[in-house]
């Protein structure tokens, strides 16, 4: 095995460890809410299906890759 395959393995092994790790990180840091408290919020705020899509922000890049691409996003939503 060359040094550069070896070094990919380790370098996508660790991209995989840290992705996971902030997975658990989101999952720590996001409060319990109970369906009671649910419903008050949804009564408050509504449903995401109600909102119009400039008042909407896509994250999946953030969850993804643990950044947010702004243009990128722009330019999917236009």
């Amino acid at each position: 095995m060359e040094i550069q395959e070896l070094k990919a393995i380790i370098k996508e092994s660790i991209r995989e460890v840290l992705r996971e790790e902030r997975m658990l990180l989101c999952q720590i840091l996001i409060p319990y809410v109970s369906d009671e408290e649910q419903e008050e919020l949804d009564e408050m705020f509504g449903s995401p299906s109600d909102y119009e899509d400039e008042e909407l922000i896509d994250m999946t890049e953030w969850v993804k890759h643990g950044h947010y691409n702004k243009v990128k996003n722009e330019k999917l939503n236009s």
